[in-house]
């Protein structure tokens, strides 16, 4: 079982990410900003952050950047998980320490397999 943070501003797909997580029988902590999630990297350790993108304030991509570039965090694998799909953006979210670029909807066996392969890095 692993520790899964879940940074998204809608309260909707918090709870639709945290009920697919749980049942792999994984423990989910939210964050509801980037700077939440930034400061729950710090705080809950967790093993995998399922990073939003669109968010008001700090964006996914300046949280992702700052846990990236923490020496307390950096080593937290990350996974987007956004509505952007165009290519550009998942170009230049790989490029801000990404390990996974996943667009919503969410296929379930694409997330699953996602995590699963960041708690293997």
């Amino acid at each position: 079982m692993a520790k899964i943070l879940i940074v998204d501003d809608s309260e909707a797909y918090l709870h639709s990410l945290a009920k697919l997580v749980e049942a792999e029988g994984h423990e989910v902590i939210t964050a509801s900003s980037g700077e939440q999630g930034v400061e729950e990297a710090k705080a809950g350790r967790p093993d995998v952050i399922l990073m939003d993108i669109v968010m008001p304030g700090m964006s996914g991509f300046q949280a992702t950047r700052k846990i990236s570039k923490d020496d307390a965090t950096k080593n937290i694998p990350i996974i987007f998980v956004t509505t952007k799909d165009q290519e550009t953006d998942r170009i230049w979210g790989m490029r801000q320490g990404a390990i996974a670029y996943i667009t919503k909807p969410v296929d379930k066996k694409e997330l699953v397999n996602a995590i699963n392969k960041a708690l293997l890095s």
